[in-house]
């Protein structure tokens, strides 16, 4: 408790979500701490916590360190100002897998994205399995955690975004997109891909099309897929 208690006081290290086997009066100043911090706070039951440490005294209280600090979006949005590039963002919906993140974070980085952004809840974070996986892209991309994903996109649109949804079940091919310009693609997560909410705020939906048996990508590939033909686009139109 006493290093958890430290931890969010310093606030040197950018804590992801905190467990907690309650919210009695025992733990009530680390409870406040985090919520005052903005790190989501989760109860969790006793064998949660003997499973994340097996052997070792946890005392009922767990702070969760990501592997790097988030950014926020207006520092993404400032990359793209000071390198003179219309804005190239990724916004993914509830991708829960650590090592889809990993690998989504490492094409993202090869195909120029200024940042990507990821929902606080029910999405994997920034944790030492996606450092590994994305090969050292990590330390390279700007990864911005935000509350509501519906008014992240009213906020893109407003700095003059174009943001579309990545969908299977979408009418207009990718390819017919303008990706030249401001634009932030959404790609959904494993199981039940974007979610509607999120989809009704996009200025568009779209799809890869699929001649073969399946009906969808892994969404890493799907994000692989999109974003090198917004490579693609980008390099055409800045030839003279």
């Amino acid at each position: 408790m006493h290093a958890v208690r430290e931890a969010l006081r310093a606030g040197s290290r950018p804590l992801q979500r905190l467990l907690v086997l309650r919210t009695d009066r025992q733990f009530t100043d680390l409870v406040e701490q985090a919520k005052a911090q903005r790190i989501p706070v989760h109860i969790e039951p006793s064998p949660a916590f003997d499973r994340l440490v097996p052997g070792g005294n946890h005392q009922g209280v767990i702070a969760v360190v990501a592997a790097k600090a988030y950014s926020s979006t207006e520092d993404i949005l400032h990359l793209a100002r000071q390198k003179g590039e219309p804005p190239f963002l990724v916004i993914l919906d509830g991708v829960e897998d650590p090592q889809n993140l990993g690998a989504i974070i490492r094409t993202a980085e090869a195909a120029g994205v200024h940042g990507i952004c990821i929902p606080e809840r029910r999405a994997a974070g920034l944790t030492s399995i996606v450092a590994k996986t994305s090969a050292g892209a990590l330390e390279h991309m700007r990864v911005a955690r935000v509350v509501n994903l519906s008014r992240l996109i009213e906020e893109l649109k407003e700095a003059g975004l174009w943001t579309y949804g990545v969908e299977p079940a979408a009418q207009r091919d990718f390819t017919t997109v303008d990706m030249t310009g401001p634009i932030a693609f959404v790609f959904g997560g494993e199981g039940g891909g974007i979610r509607r909410g999120v989809a009704q705020e996009c200025d568009g939906l779209i799809r890869i099309p699929m001649t073969g048996k399946v009906e969808s990508l892994n969404v890493s590939a799907a994000v692989a897929v999109t974003l090198f033909e917004g490579v693609r686009q980008r390099k055409l139109s800045a030839k003279p």
